[in-house]
């Protein structure tokens, strides 16, 4: 069929899109000839019926059908034309010319209707085109544009009732004097953009007739388009032909369609204010001369059309916007690759399924020689019904959407111009019309000339705004070029952005960069703070409280043992205590030895903490005596007690370790879920520690009137943050008991009670205090000033109801971005009022000013804004690595491309959406991380647990949201059924693990 496309070519001006008589001799060489010579012969040409009765539909024609019952008032699938006509003009004329040119094509005088469950077309033969005609010549002059505009608007949106015929409508506007315009409009079920030019030269040649004879008959054509659709379910479905498409088609595409998952801007409301009903823009632009030289050059150099390099530059770009490397995408073809077709009024297109497969390391040159393969064997085929593909597709399962494709890809070659065209002495010009619903998300029409290439972005304006269609059009431009001057480049090189964009960002994501050394040990500054103020209260925990300089002699005398017991820099201590003052004696006495304390939270699973010790490679605990019985420490690791000395109280509480400390020496080992089923530990300097509250210290100004909770386990950071906000400012440091962190009404009384003015909560848990709060009527009122949220993404909605009862100043509530890997926090944004209905409901700010973040794609290119793309965060909190860990350190810590020398980058595993206000919202997970109350778990670590019981076939846990926030759910498949009191035995298994 390729073929003999050559010898049935007509002026490409008509056509509508892709089609083989514009490609075919250009896309073809000795290579591919040899492919295309085995086909197989044509199908029967098309013959006229035999009868005049109803008539299937075409394929095509069918899903417009459907399409239109599943939204009867739908104006998506409306062709509307608006012809200005300017001289003299002859309304009764131009209306008989109309009925001529409806009375020749019997699609356009078809009505479609079920017959016992299926849809059919009848020829209504004595169907009347009507011609309502609207003056404007009586309204002011400068009014009339505004009301032509909306005449044209209300005629492009009006539904069609596919039930009635004709499916043509016509209406005349007198604007002025010797000025009309004329809107026509069809559905496309019975008409398509090839069909224009067949239809305009009908309309001129019968007003020649009406205005020299006084009536016009045009020539009836030797077949209709009801015979190419009977020829389409009969012959063609027969053929040879069709069977090995069929094959073709099913190979390519496979048995799944992997739909393009562009995000939208989020905001539903448009740039400017849509006509009612209508959610379709168009963006149209040519192509720069440089560009436009660009691409002819590669076109040359790699021996492939334009329309090749067009839509690999297409393709890159869903791919970027997306994240997707496979998706489809719809590539329309004009579908009339038989000669008897070509001067035929109706629906032919067919649009294409392209598989677009987007590998970053590949090349450019390969990607253009492979899309030149496919779409030549996509032309070959292109007489193949997509919908029989689908059909098969949905009868194995798949679930396909209503609107089928997200993306559109449109080439057109525009023809030769002749001069203006005229109606007898009118002279004719289109329009612009108001376009009806959007056809898919996002869709680029190109018109191929040998002097430049036209282009425009159709998108629907409920999901995009006007200004992200235009960096889209931008980006493809950027690409295209950036393709031309490097087809030796891989995919993930290509430069989208552009140089003069990328700075613009990476300024708004970074825009103060400041730097806050420390020279000073950690516990030096909290010994400083004793010299100040030694009488002020550190810590109290249930009516037990320390000062800053009993707190101190405490851990001296700890310390000193420590010391006497080998504890120096670097050195790892395990700490094992229930929610105390010991536990806060212990983090300092640890620190003041120069050791590193590593968290052992009694309240953990058996399993976890034996693990955590023999892979940190303990030699020493520090544990509670009334801890030790359920703490599994294996032979060979010293466990000293954390009970204090009698002569604690003789010891010099101003008295400094004897061990030389520096702030790069480590101060925590946390650990943090791991995709394997195991815990890994993160190594955190002191240095970390110290630049956190220096850096933002002029956000929250912290002092010594500040009361601090510490609600969260020594083994979670947030912990870290909570404990040292409060002991390096002066503060009192108020130890949450267990039961209380459990009952928000009872902390809610503590709150109360030690009047807290700075409280730190993951969502979860603010949202059950939250319920308690702003309904109670407290004896004492609340004296936060501060409410700093971390550890989980923050749905700033759900803030409503204390933002109602409490206002939005006092006290101000804080969300605050953070993982271990980067020492509890890393950005900070002020919330208000104002964030609530907002398109990001997740904002995470701006980085704290000594750290640097990007939101980048797969090949460390930064996202374009409105994108998704994984969070990298750099610069003085990232940690050393992980412990033991040296392959996975060099795979989460990674150069940084964009710093100075030696700069790390920590790829977070976070996703964020950039959006184009230049906010940074949380947009979930890449891996099968989550967070549960703050504590980041991995799912793999779960079932890997669930799996190793022997009761347990296959394990999947998800995580849902509950009355109280995140929970996990587990769905088990049992290796052989379980007992009542198996299943009780599991549960027990697992809560030791």
């Amino acid at each position: 069929m390729l073929l003999s496309f050559a010898s049935t070519a007509t002026g490409t001006a008509m056509h509508e899109s892709l089609d083989a008589d514009s490609l075919a001799e250009d896309l073809l060489d000795d290579a591919l000839l040899a492919l295309l010579q085995d086909e197989l012969p044509e199908p029967d040409r098309i013959a006229p019926r035999e009868s005049a009765g109803p008539a299937p539909l075409s394929f095509a024609q069918q899903r417009l059908w459907y399409l239109q019952q599943f939204n009867p008032q739908s104006a998506a699938y409306n062709l509307p034309r608006a012809l200005s006509l300017k001289g003299e003009l002859h309304g009764q004329q131009l209306a008989m010319a109309l009925q001529a040119v409806v009375d020749r094509h019997d699609i356009l005088r078809s009505r479609f209707a079920e017959v016992e469950g299926i849809p059919q077309q009848f020829v209504e033969a004595d169907a009347r085109l009507e011609m309502p005609c609207d003056d404007l010549t009586a309204m002011p002059a400068t009014q009339r544009p505004h009301a032509l505009q909306r005449l044209i608007e209300a005629d492009a949106l009006a539904p069609f009732d596919l039930g009635k015929a004709p499916l043509i409508r016509a209406r005349l506007v007198k604007v002025q004097g010797d000025e009309h315009v004329l809107l026509l409009n069809m559905h496309h079920i019975v008409s398509d953009a090839w069909s224009n030019p067949i239809l305009l030269q009908d309309l001129l040649g019968a007003y020649s007739q009406a205005a020299s004879q006084g009536a016009c008959k045009l020539q009836r054509p030797a077949i209709q388009y009801a015979d190419y659709a009977i020829w389409q379910r009969q012959a063609y479905l027969q053929s040879d032909a069709c069977q090995a498409s069929a094959r073709y088609w099913h190979t390519r595409l496979g048995d799944e369609l992997q739909p393009l998952m562009l995000p939208g801007d989020l905001d539903p409301r448009c740039a400017g204010v849509p006509p009612e009903g209508t959610s379709a823009r168009y963006h149209g632009l040519q192509l720069d001369a440089e560009v436009f030289q660009a691409l002819l050059q590669l076109s040359r150099q790699q021996g492939v059309q334009p329309f090749v390099i067009a839509l690999a530059a297409w393709q890159v770009l869903l791919g970027r916007y997306s994240g997707q490397r496979q998706f489809t995408l719809g590539v329309p073809s004009a579908g009339r690759n038989r000669s008897e077709t070509q001067q035929l009024v109706g629906f032919f297109v067919s649009t294409q399924i392209y598989r677009a497969e987007l590998d970053p390391q590949q090349s450019v040159q390969t990607l253009l020689q492979n899309l030149r393969e496919q779409s030549i064997a996509a032309l070959s085929h292109s007489d193949y019904p997509m919908e029989l593909y689908l059909e098969t597709l949905q009868h194995n399962g798949q679930v396909l959407p209503t609107q089928l494709f997200q993306a559109l890809f449109n080439w057109r070659v525009a023809g030769t111009a002749s001069g203006p065209l005229a109606l007898g002495p009118l002279q004719l010009d289109f329009l612009d019309t108001a376009s009806a619903q959007a056809k898919c998300l996002i869709g680029i029409d190109l018109e191929y000339a040998a002097d430049g290439l036209g282009f425009s972005l159709e998108y629907d304006c409920s999901q995009f705004s006007h200004a992200t269609v235009q960096r889209m059009a931008r980006h493809w431009q950027n690409l295209l070029l950036a393709m031309a001057r490097g087809p030796e480049q891989r995919l993930g090189e290509l430069d989208m952005l552009g140089t003069l964009e990328q700075q613009a960002t990476f300024a708004q994501w970074n825009p103060a960069p400041a730097e806050h050394p420390a020279d000073q040990a950690l516990h030096s500054r909290i010994e400083a703070q004793v010299q100040r103020t030694p009488d002020a209260i550190a810590v109290t925990c249930e009516g037990q409280a320390l000062s800053y300089a009993q707190l101190n002699q405490r851990a001296n005398a700890l310390a000193r043992r420590l010391v006497d017991d080998g504890v120096g820099p670097d050195v790892l201590v395990g700490l094992a205590a229930e929610r105390s003052l010991d536990m806060i004696v212990g983090i300092f006495a640890i620190l003041k030895a120069g050791g590193a304390y590593v968290p052992l939270d009694p309240a953990y699973p058996g399993d976890r903490l034996a693990y955590m010790i023999e892979d940190s490679g303990l030699q020493r605990v520090l544990a509670q005596p009334q801890v030790l019985a359920s703490l599994p420490v294996p032979a060979g690791v010293r466990v000293l007690s954390l009970e204090s000395n009698d002569d604690s109280s003789q010891a010099d509480p101003l008295a400094c370790s004897p061990v030389t400390v520096s702030p790069d020496n480590l101060a925590y080992v946390i650990y943090t879920s791991g995709s394997t089923g195991k815990p890994k530990g993160v190594l955190l300097p002191q240095r970390n520690v110290l630049r956190l509250f220096t850096a933002t210290d002029a956000d929250f100004r912290f002092g010594s009137d500040d009361v601090w909770s510490l609600f969260h386990s020594y083994a979670f950071d947030f912990s870290v943050w909570e404990i040292f906000g409060a002991l390096l400012y002066g503060g009192r440091l108020v130890i949450v008991p267990q039961h209380t962190s459990r009952s928000p009404e009872a902390f809610y009384q503590l709150l109360a009670d030690e009047q807290v003015t700075v409280l730190n909560q993951t969502p979860s848990a603010f949202k059950q205090l939250m319920a308690v709060a702003t309904t109670a009527e407290p004896q004492r009122p609340l004296a936060l000033r501060s409410v700093v949220f971390g550890g989980e993404a923050l749905d700033v909605n759900s803030l409503a109801p204390w933002f109602e009862r409490f206002g939005d100043r006092q006290p101000q509530l804080v969300n605050m971005y953070g993982i271990t890997e980067t020492t509890v926090h890393v950005s900070y944004r002020p919330l208000s009022l104002a964030d609530l209905g907002k398109a990001a409901s997740s904002p995470m700010g701006v980085p704290i000013p000594d750290l640097s973040w990007y939101v980048l794609d797969g090949d460390l290119n930064p996202v374009a804004k409105g994108c998704i793309g994984e969070l990298y965060v750099g610069r003085a909190g990232l940690a050393r690595g992980y412990l033991k860990r040296s392959d996975l350190s060099a795979t989460r810590f990674v150069p940084d491309p964009f710093g100075a020398p030696g700069g790390r980058l920590y790829r977070t595993g976070d996703l964020a959406r950039y959006h184009a206000d230049g906010v940074i919202e949380y947009a979930g997970r890449i891996d099968h991380q989550v967070k549960i109350r703050g504590f980041r778990i991995e799912l793999g670590e779960i079932e890997a647990r669930l799996q190793a019981q022997p009761q347990v076939r296959e394990a999947l846990v998800l995580a849902q949201e509950g009355a109280t926030g995140q929970q996990l759910v587990a769905y088990l498949i049992p290796a052989a059924e379980v007992a009542l009191e198996q299943q009780a035995g599991l549960r027990a298994q697992l809560r030791e693990q």
